[in-house]
């Protein structure tokens, strides 16, 4: 019966709903639980025929037949309704992972509202209990993947859904507070209410709100970050719906707080983002306000900073610059913090030369006068790009890279820019291979590989035979398979 799910004949595929809504309505659920793990692989060995034989689909859309048409999931549902609620931690992470699988390959026509409702109480009534970290990280991601299938029909369960994302930022499993920050982001466009929300997660990014109290579980510090991580993303997917006066500055003090004096570099980091937001929401005059505190005013005697100092100057330097507030700054404040990351740059200790290695490239991306700005920077930038480097350091600068692309579309297509994505074919040929592909994503959005090879004729028209030739082959060979680049992550 499940090998006929895929089924081409639309009477073999009803016909087969019939059977199996008979076989599980007669044979009890706890019985058919049983095989679970039996049935999530048969359907999992479907799809990947379906998707890699010979004329499949490969890795675009696929959607079950036996699933797409009405009520297709029905027959299923009560087996993964039970082991999700009734089975041991084993059959519980295999039930809710099964499920998220039967949605990704489910339409969503055929998930009604009602149907997705159904899904969604069993999850949310178990995520609590005292589940293994696996459980807990299916249990979030086929909710996250519920609410990006069930949009708008899902509203009333937003506080339900809230209080767990929230809860299991504080879980001692970091793939737990991961999967809990990404199911958030999916929240915000559902929620209206995001006040109460940016409130709490202050609270706990400074370990005094209420999930401070499982400090012994999972360790303040991974609190905190995780607490920043949640708070940058509702800022940037919700951020515009604060209605309180104080919601926004109290994150953006949050972070202030956090940012140089924490000896967490990880804390360090996500207290920038959340300030980079911030900024964004706040305005050019908060913005200004805030690199004068943190850059200018430190930066005066940068040899006496200490590490943590120095980092988080860099840190919000390409948090500030990398958001569209960046090409507003004051110009002279910018000119003082281009000088700032140059220097830091050549700092001795790597963590603060691969932040300043980043940075430099939201400083050129947030620039309006980028061939004068490049005159400057160019020099340091290409001195990194250099195999005898620190891998880190080489891989930051194809971060810079990837930012300064995604500010400024087109640049890397110019004579003015030449110089340093010749460099960056230069290093996508050599080196580490983790180094290889940070820079193999940044040629993917320099030439703007997703909109076809008219990136690549531009810079064939510019650049001379040898690399021309070099990258013809790069292109061909790796840049075309590469699927996307998260630019909104860098």
């Amino acid at each position: 019966l499940l090998h006929r799910l895929n089924d081409d004949s639309k009477v073999v595929l009803k016909a087969n709903n019939k059977a199996l809504g008979a076989l599980t309505s007669c044979v009890p659920a706890e019985e058919l639980v049983t095989h679970i793990q039996f049935i999530r692989n048969l359907i999992a060995s479907m799809v990947s025929d379906a998707r890699y034989r010979k004329g499949g689909v490969g890795d675009g859309d696929f959607f079950l037949p036996g699933f797409n048409m009405p009520k297709g999931l029905e027959p299923l549902l009560p087996v993964y309704q039970r082991g999700i609620l009734y089975g041991d931690a084993s059959v519980r992470e295999t039930a809710a992972a099964g499920l998220g699988e039967l949605i990704t390959i489910t339409a969503n026509k055929y998930l009604a509202g009602p149907f997705l409702i159904k899904l969604t109480g069993p999850l949310l009534r178990i995520v609590g209990d005292r589940n293994p970290s696996a459980v807990k990280i299916a249990i979030v991601q086929t909710l996250g993947l519920i609410l990006t299938k069930g949009g708008p029909v899902l509203r009333a369960f937003v506080p339900q859904f809230q209080t767990t994302f929230v809860k299991a930022l504080s879980d001692p499993s970091r793939q737990v507070r991961v999967e809990a920050i990404k199911a958030l982001a999916l929240l915000m466009p559902l929620s209206t209410r995001v006040d109460p929300l940016i409130k709490e997660l202050v609270a706990t990014s400074s370990g005094k709100g209420s999930n401070a109290t499982t400090v012994e579980t999972a360790g303040m510090v991974a609190i905190q970050t995780a607490a920043l991580e949640a708070l940058a993303v509702v800022l940037k997917h919700g951020g515009k719906k604060a209605k309180v006066a104080e919601s926004i500055p109290s994150s953006l003090a949050a972070g202030r707080e956090l940012l140089v004096t924490h000896e967490d570099d990880g804390v360090r980091e996500s207290a920038a983002k959340v300030i980079g937001f911030a900024c964004e929401l706040l305005g050019t005059d908060e913005a200004n306000n805030v690199l004068e505190e943190f850059v200018l005013e430190k930066s005066s005697n940068l040899s006496s900073c200490s590490l943590e100092t120095k980092h988080g100057i860099a840190c919000i330097c390409r948090r500030v610059f990398s958001r569209s507030v960046g090409q507003e700054i004051d110009r002279t404040i910018y000119s003082s913090v281009s000088s700032t990351i140059l220097t830091l740059m050549k700092d001795d200790k790597t963590m603060v030369k691969e932040a300043a290695c980043v940075a430099i490239g939201a400083v050129l991306g947030s620039s309006t006068e980028v061939e004068s700005t490049l005159s400057l920077v160019e020099k340091n930038m290409v001195a990194c790009m250099d195999t005898k480097e620190e891998l880190a350091v080489q891989q930051a600068i194809a971060n810079g890279l990837c930012i300064t692309a995604r500010l400024q579309p087109g640049l890397f297509r110019t004579q003015e820019g030449l110089v340093l994505i010749n460099s960056a074919l230069k290093m996508a040929m050599s080196g580490a291979q983790r180094v290889q592909f940070s820079y193999n994503d940044f040629l993917w959005i320099a030439l703007d590989v997703q909109n076809g090879e008219s990136g690549l004729e531009e810079y064939l028209g510019l650049a001379h035979f040898d690399s021309a030739k070099k990258m013809q082959a790069i292109y061909s060979k790796v840049l075309v398979k590469i699927k996307g680049v998260n630019v909104d992550e860098l």
